[in-house]
């Protein structure tokens, strides 16, 4: 099974479209319980994500491979190698397991900042003492991979990648990141849920785009597709992405995520749609109210 189950929504109201806030404890149960029995084997969170690893920890995930994410390097920290055998400790203890399939740095510029070498040593130290198999990087922008340290080997790559935001795949970095053994992941494959909205629902903010939503919902109605199959299956499509990275709001928008990225799809173009404005493929700039 290609897709990760993201559990922003476990510990947070997250995502635009999310009507419903954060997910309940006996929801994120079964939701859990059923991404396993369909054949999710990994999950991914972040120490950000309000008590996200606290939910997991309760419900139990020692079956799943996890990935969670550092904070950002906190502003003049002296003890960097503590401040990181800190957190990790923390988060261990949070989710109830002994070691971590991955950890990753939310902010991919604290590899790139003052302290790089301290902190790539720190996190060397956790996959030596087997508490993290791999480590990586959580990127906004795949152009901050090539800022880091060419002697800093990471594993595992974590990016944005959908119809909109086709950087990865334009620039060639998927590839690239393929061929030098890093496990690739994609998020934001629904650019938090704006893509499967109707037109009638999309906030004020994004009307500056309107041209790229009637263009997506032409094609949709060309093809006889729904947004959510087309998003899985253009996701899914490179040979270089080990793993989608999905979130969902309650069970059953999870199973219908798993029965779409199961359907098999036969797109064999795409719509005309990306773009490079930094205002709309980066969810942190969007000036929402």
């Amino acid at each position: 099974m290609k897709l990760a189950l993201g559990t922003a929504q476990f510990g947070l109201a997250y995502g635009v479209a999310n009507e419903v806030g954060q997910v309940s404890r006996g929801q994120a149960k079964r939701m859990l319980q059923f991404a396993f029995s369909r054949g999710i084997r990994s999950i991914d969170t972040a120490i950000r994500y309000g008590d996200s690893e606290t939910c997991l920890g309760e419900l139990g995930v020692s079956k799943f491979d996890v990935v969670t994410k550092l904070p950002r390097l906190p502003d003049g920290c002296s003890d960097i190698t503590g401040w990181v055998s800190s957190q990790v400790a923390s988060s261990l203890a949070r989710l109830r397991v002994h070691s971590l399939h991955g950890l990753l740095l939310h902010r991919a510029e604290d590899l790139i900042g003052p302290h790089q070498r301290l902190l790539y040593r720190a996190l060397m130290a956790l996959k030596e003492e087997g508490l993290v198999q791999k480590i990586g990087v959580s990127l906004y922008s795949p152009l901050d991979f090539d800022s880091i340290d060419k002697s800093f080997t990471v594993d595992l790559v974590q990016a944005p990648y959908n119809l909109i935001d086709r950087r990865l795949e334009k620039l060639g970095y998927i590839d690239r990141w393929k061929a030098s053994g890093l496990e690739v992941q994609v998020r934001s494959v629904f650019l938090q849920g704006l893509l499967l909205m109707p037109k009638s629902a999309i906030p004020l903010y994004f009307q500056r785009w309107q041209v790229l939503w009637v263009r997506w919902h032409e094609w949709l109605r060309a093809h006889n597709a729904s947004p959510l199959e087309a998003c899985l299956a253009f996701a899914r499509a490179p040979e270089g992405v080990d793993r989608v990275v999905v979130g969902a709001d309650n069970l059953t928008q999870l199973a219908e995520i798993i029965d779409a990225s199961n359907t098999v799809s036969s797109f064999f173009e795409w719509p005309n749609m990306q773009s490079g404005d930094m205002s709309l493929i980066n969810p942190s700039l969007w000036l929402l109210r």
